[in-house]
Protein backbone atom coordinates (compact mmCIF):
# COMPACT_ATOMS: atom_id res chain seq x y z
CA UNK A 1 0.00 0.00 0.00
CA UNK A 2 1.50 3.12 -0.59
CA UNK A 3 0.31 6.91 -0.15
CA UNK A 4 1.69 10.32 -0.67
CA UNK A 5 3.74 12.67 1.36
CA UNK A 6 1.85 15.69 1.99
CA UNK A 7 5.05 17.86 1.68
CA UNK A 8 7.23 16.24 -0.98
CA UNK A 9 4.73 14.76 -2.65
CA UNK A 10 6.18 11.65 -3.14
CA UNK A 11 4.22 8.46 -3.05
CA UNK A 12 5.79 5.67 -0.82
CA UNK A 13 4.94 2.82 0.83
CA UNK A 14 2.96 3.00 4.48
CA UNK A 15 5.96 1.94 6.08
CA UNK A 16 7.78 4.98 4.94
CA UNK A 17 5.46 7.57 6.51
CA UNK A 18 3.82 8.45 9.30
CA UNK A 19 -0.04 9.24 9.61
CA UNK A 20 -1.50 12.63 11.40
CA UNK A 21 -4.95 13.21 12.03
CA UNK A 22 -6.94 15.91 13.82
CA UNK A 23 -8.23 15.03 17.04
CA UNK A 24 -11.75 15.88 18.42
CA UNK A 25 -10.42 19.28 19.92
CA UNK A 26 -9.24 19.89 16.38
CA UNK A 27 -5.60 19.68 17.50
CA UNK A 28 -3.75 17.73 14.67
CA UNK A 29 -1.55 14.38 16.49
CA UNK A 30 0.45 11.61 15.15
CA UNK A 31 -1.55 8.49 14.75
CA UNK A 32 1.69 6.17 14.56
CA UNK A 33 -0.11 3.08 14.16
CA UNK A 34 -2.19 4.52 11.37
CA UNK A 35 -5.58 3.03 12.74
CA UNK A 36 -7.43 6.36 14.08
CA UNK A 37 -10.71 7.52 12.60
CA UNK A 38 -11.01 10.11 10.09
CA UNK A 39 -8.90 11.50 7.44
CA UNK A 40 -4.81 11.49 8.23
CA UNK A 41 -2.16 13.27 6.53
CA UNK A 42 0.58 11.42 5.42
CA UNK A 43 4.58 12.42 6.39
CA UNK A 44 7.94 10.76 5.15
CA UNK A 45 8.97 9.14 8.19
CA UNK A 46 11.54 11.65 9.04
CA UNK A 47 11.75 14.26 11.92
CA UNK A 48 13.22 16.50 9.72
CA UNK A 49 10.28 16.35 7.41
CA UNK A 50 7.78 16.64 9.87
CA UNK A 51 9.49 19.82 11.39
CA UNK A 52 9.41 20.89 7.70
CA UNK A 53 5.89 19.83 7.21
CA UNK A 54 4.96 22.39 10.28
CA UNK A 55 7.51 25.17 8.99
CA UNK A 56 5.77 24.95 5.64
CA UNK A 57 1.90 24.41 6.53
CA UNK A 58 1.53 21.57 4.65
CA UNK A 59 -0.97 19.83 6.99
CA UNK A 60 -3.43 22.72 6.60
CA UNK A 61 -2.82 22.61 2.70
CA UNK A 62 -3.59 19.04 2.77
CA UNK A 63 -6.97 18.88 5.34
CA UNK A 64 -8.05 22.21 2.94
CA UNK A 65 -8.81 23.63 6.55
CA UNK A 66 -7.21 25.68 9.39
CA UNK A 67 -6.05 23.15 12.16
CA UNK A 68 -4.14 23.70 15.34
CA UNK A 69 -0.54 22.32 14.93
CA UNK A 70 1.73 22.16 18.08
CA UNK A 71 5.29 23.11 17.54
CA UNK A 72 6.74 20.36 18.81
CA UNK A 73 4.71 17.99 16.50
CA UNK A 74 7.76 16.30 15.57
CA UNK A 75 9.16 15.72 18.61
CA UNK A 76 5.67 14.51 20.02
CA UNK A 77 6.14 11.78 17.34
CA UNK A 78 9.72 10.44 18.14
CA UNK A 79 7.81 10.00 21.48
CA UNK A 80 5.27 7.73 19.95
CA UNK A 81 7.05 6.03 18.63
CA UNK A 82 9.11 5.26 20.98
CA UNK A 83 6.35 4.79 23.41
CA UNK A 84 5.19 1.88 20.85
CA UNK A 85 8.93 0.53 20.47
CA UNK A 86 8.84 0.28 24.72
CA UNK A 87 5.57 -1.57 24.73
CA UNK A 88 6.29 -3.68 21.82
CA UNK A 89 9.70 -4.85 23.61
CA UNK A 90 7.98 -5.25 26.92
CA UNK A 91 5.50 -7.75 24.97
CA UNK A 92 8.49 -9.91 23.41
CA UNK A 93 9.66 -10.13 26.88
CA UNK A 94 6.40 -12.00 27.91
CA UNK A 95 6.41 -14.12 25.12
CA UNK A 96 9.84 -15.49 26.19
CA UNK A 97 11.33 -13.55 22.60
CA UNK A 98 13.88 -11.50 24.60
CA UNK A 99 16.88 -12.40 26.77
CA UNK A 100 19.04 -9.64 28.53
CA UNK A 101 22.67 -9.66 29.98
CA UNK A 102 25.72 -9.35 28.04
CA UNK A 103 26.56 -13.35 28.55
CA UNK A 104 22.80 -14.55 27.30
CA UNK A 105 22.69 -12.01 24.68
CA UNK A 106 26.49 -12.71 23.71
CA UNK A 107 24.88 -16.41 23.75
CA UNK A 108 22.24 -16.07 21.87
CA UNK A 109 23.80 -13.95 18.80
CA UNK A 110 26.63 -17.04 18.61
CA UNK A 111 23.79 -19.30 18.17
CA UNK A 112 21.95 -17.57 15.47
CA UNK A 113 18.85 -17.61 17.29
CA UNK A 114 18.90 -13.41 17.96
CA UNK A 115 17.00 -11.87 14.84
CA UNK A 116 18.32 -8.19 16.67
CA UNK A 117 20.83 -6.82 19.16
CA UNK A 118 19.57 -3.22 20.98
CA UNK A 119 21.97 -1.42 23.27
CA UNK A 120 21.56 1.01 25.33
CA UNK A 121 22.40 4.15 23.94
CA UNK A 122 24.58 5.27 27.13
CA UNK A 123 26.37 1.59 27.33
CA UNK A 124 30.13 1.67 28.49
CA UNK A 125 32.54 1.54 25.41
CA UNK A 126 34.04 -1.20 25.97
CA UNK A 127 30.80 -3.13 26.67
CA UNK A 128 29.46 -1.59 23.16
CA UNK A 129 32.44 -2.44 21.12
CA UNK A 130 32.49 -6.44 22.74
CA UNK A 131 28.92 -6.99 21.47
CA UNK A 132 29.48 -5.03 18.08
CA UNK A 133 32.51 -7.53 17.61
CA UNK A 134 30.39 -10.76 17.87
CA UNK A 135 27.66 -9.37 16.05
CA UNK A 136 30.07 -8.27 13.26
CA UNK A 137 31.59 -12.05 13.71
CA UNK A 138 28.09 -13.25 13.18
CA UNK A 139 26.72 -11.26 9.93
CA UNK A 140 30.68 -11.94 8.62
CA UNK A 141 29.58 -16.08 9.08
CA UNK A 142 26.47 -15.72 7.77
CA UNK A 143 27.32 -14.18 4.27
CA UNK A 144 30.14 -16.84 4.37
CA UNK A 145 27.72 -19.17 4.43
CA UNK A 146 25.61 -17.79 1.70
CA UNK A 147 22.33 -17.82 4.08
CA UNK A 148 19.58 -15.36 2.30
CA UNK A 149 18.24 -12.45 4.07
CA UNK A 150 19.59 -8.73 5.65
CA UNK A 151 21.99 -8.65 8.44
CA UNK A 152 21.11 -9.36 12.27
CA UNK A 153 20.73 -5.45 12.88
CA UNK A 154 22.19 -3.68 15.62
CA UNK A 155 19.72 -0.71 17.58
CA UNK A 156 20.83 2.12 19.54
CA UNK A 157 17.61 3.85 20.49
CA UNK A 158 16.90 3.57 24.31
CA UNK A 159 18.46 4.80 27.32
CA UNK A 160 19.12 2.11 29.62
CA UNK A 161 16.53 3.57 32.01
CA UNK A 162 14.10 3.21 29.12
CA UNK A 163 14.57 -0.14 28.98
CA UNK A 164 14.36 -0.66 32.68
CA UNK A 165 11.01 0.25 32.85
CA UNK A 166 9.72 -0.93 29.85
CA UNK A 167 11.05 -4.84 31.05
CA UNK A 168 10.56 -4.38 34.84
CA UNK A 169 14.04 -5.04 35.36
CA UNK A 170 17.27 -3.02 36.50
CA UNK A 171 20.25 -1.84 34.81
CA UNK A 172 19.29 -3.08 30.58
CA UNK A 173 22.49 -2.60 28.90
CA UNK A 174 22.33 -5.70 26.02
CA UNK A 175 19.23 -7.10 25.14
CA UNK A 176 18.50 -9.60 21.88
CA UNK A 177 14.96 -10.06 20.09
CA UNK A 178 14.22 -13.52 19.67
CA UNK A 179 12.66 -15.33 17.00
CA UNK A 180 8.67 -14.76 16.93
CA UNK A 181 5.62 -12.61 16.32
CA UNK A 182 6.23 -10.51 19.18
CA UNK A 183 9.84 -10.11 18.91
CA UNK A 184 9.17 -9.13 15.11
CA UNK A 185 6.98 -6.86 16.03
CA UNK A 186 9.44 -5.29 18.17
CA UNK A 187 11.96 -5.05 15.64
CA UNK A 188 9.61 -3.38 13.33
CA UNK A 189 8.47 -0.71 15.48
CA UNK A 190 12.90 -0.28 16.49
CA UNK A 191 13.25 0.18 12.43
CA UNK A 192 10.91 2.62 12.07
CA UNK A 193 11.95 4.85 15.42
CA UNK A 194 15.83 4.79 13.62
CA UNK A 195 14.23 5.66 10.14
CA UNK A 196 12.59 8.64 11.76
CA UNK A 197 15.69 9.92 14.02
CA UNK A 198 18.19 9.59 11.31
CA UNK A 199 20.11 9.62 8.16
CA UNK A 200 20.65 5.66 6.95
CA UNK A 201 23.95 4.76 7.04
CA UNK A 202 25.27 4.05 3.33
CA UNK A 203 28.30 2.51 4.58
CA UNK A 204 30.19 0.91 8.18
CA UNK A 205 27.87 -1.86 7.90
CA UNK A 206 29.29 -2.71 10.99
CA UNK A 207 27.11 -0.98 12.88
CA UNK A 208 23.79 -2.17 11.47
CA UNK A 209 21.12 0.81 12.59
CA UNK A 210 23.22 1.41 15.56
CA UNK A 211 22.50 4.71 17.07
CA UNK A 212 19.41 5.00 14.97
CA UNK A 213 20.83 4.29 11.16
CA UNK A 214 19.33 2.34 9.85
CA UNK A 215 20.72 -1.07 7.74
CA UNK A 216 22.45 -0.48 4.25
CA UNK A 217 19.83 -0.66 1.47
CA UNK A 218 21.15 -3.39 -0.46
CA UNK A 219 20.55 -5.15 3.11
CA UNK A 220 17.14 -3.69 4.09
CA UNK A 221 14.47 -5.34 2.42
CA UNK A 222 11.59 -2.97 3.67
CA UNK A 223 13.72 -0.20 1.54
Amino acid sequence: MVRTCALTRTELPVEALVRFVVGPDEVLVPDVEARAEGRGVWITLSRACVEEAVKKKAFARSLKSQVEVAGDLAALTELRLKQRLLSALGMARKAGQLTTGAMKVKSALESGDAIALLTATDAAEDGRNKMRGTLRALNHARREAGLNGPDVPHFELLQSAEMDLALGLENVIHAALMTGAAAQSAVDKARRLARYTAQPLEENTDRNAASGALLPVDQDERR
